[in-house]
């Protein structure tokens, strides 16, 4: 199979699913991202801490991880192996098709593990064994351009998928020990998204978490790599352009996410996405 370089950006340009296979050989730089698409993450090797939402994950081969189209993560890459993971990007159209075709929600999995903030899986051996040939399988038919390859890459996705949500619900709650959390930072976190649209202010959430600003701000910077400010706008702005993407008018979706001037909202929207709202608004109307 072909081994590509990833590229950091991120960007979907198919329509319902993308299937990627990358190696690097030194580590590579990756910065804090989100994407308006679900991921799974499947960790062939290399030495790799992943942060989603505040926590690190450390991670062993085989190792899986679901981010929604909500998450803020990165991977800290670390040099001495080279790192080598599976990456598949599915698209909400995806869902909503595999949906009508199955009657089943397989997004069930990755709204249950941002709930649960634990988005990690660790399949067991035989599980391990056939999800591998599966991603083999989907690299060479989606490479091959033979007659039906599009068909074939779609059935072997669709038993990937079918499998990566069984054994999320089977990992074992011994996983946990290779989580670093803070559980004051948690909460933190979670009062932020449930509040996106209230003045969210270094004092006002030290004075209700009963904690000095200085503290907080560490704590906060050690674990999720970003300031609370950096991190508060751009959860603004990723629930925006979802609330955008699902029909949502501009002026409700900047007022909802804790925006009280559109010029503001604009100049930040651009510079986070590098495209203007209403653009996104076209985007999800076009499909």
């Amino acid at each position: 199979m072909l081994k590509d370089v990833f590229d950091p950006c991120q960007v979907m340009t198919e329509r319902y699913c993308e299937f990627h296979h990358s190696y690097n050989d030194t580590p590579p730089t990756i910065e804090f991202h989100q994407h308006p698409f679900y991921e799974i993450f499947f960790f062939i090797s290399g030495n790799v801490n992943y942060i989603i939402e505040g926590r690190s994950y450390k991670l062993r081969p085989g190792d899986i991880l679901l981010t929604s189209n909500a998450d803020i993560h990165r991977p800290e890459v670390r040099p001495g192996k080279p790192y080598e993971r599976f990456v598949i990007w599915l698209a909400d159209d995806f869902f909503d098709h595999l949906r009508r075709f199955s009657g089943e929600d397989f997004t069930a999995c990755f709204t249950d593990a941002a709930l649960r903030d634990y988005r990690l899986i660790r399949p067991d051996d035989s599980s391990l064994i056939r999800l591998r040939q599966l991603c083999e399988q989907m690299g060479e038919a989606q490479s091959s351009g033979q007659l039906g390859s599009a068909a074939l890459t779609q059935a072997y996705l669709i038993e990937f998928l079918v499998r990566v949500c069984r054994a999320y619900y089977d990992t074992p709650e011994s996983v946990k020990n290779d989580i670093t959390e803070d559980e004051k930072i948690n909460q933190v976190l979670g009062y932020i998204n449930d509040n996106l649209s209230d003045a969210l202010t270094l004092d006002a959430l030290a004075g209700r978490f009963y904690t000095s600003k200085f503290h907080l701000s560490r704590r906060f910077k050690q674990f999720t790599g970003l300031t609370i400010y950096q991190y508060i706008m751009k959860k603004r702005l990723i629930v925006a352009r979802n609330m955008l993407r699902a029909g949502q008018s501009v002026t409700s979706s900047y007022l909802q996410c804790g925006f009280n001037d559109y010029s503001n909202f604009l100049k930040a929207f651009k510079r986070e996405f590098g495209r203007n709202p209403s653009v996104y608004c076209k985007n999800a109307e076009n499909g």
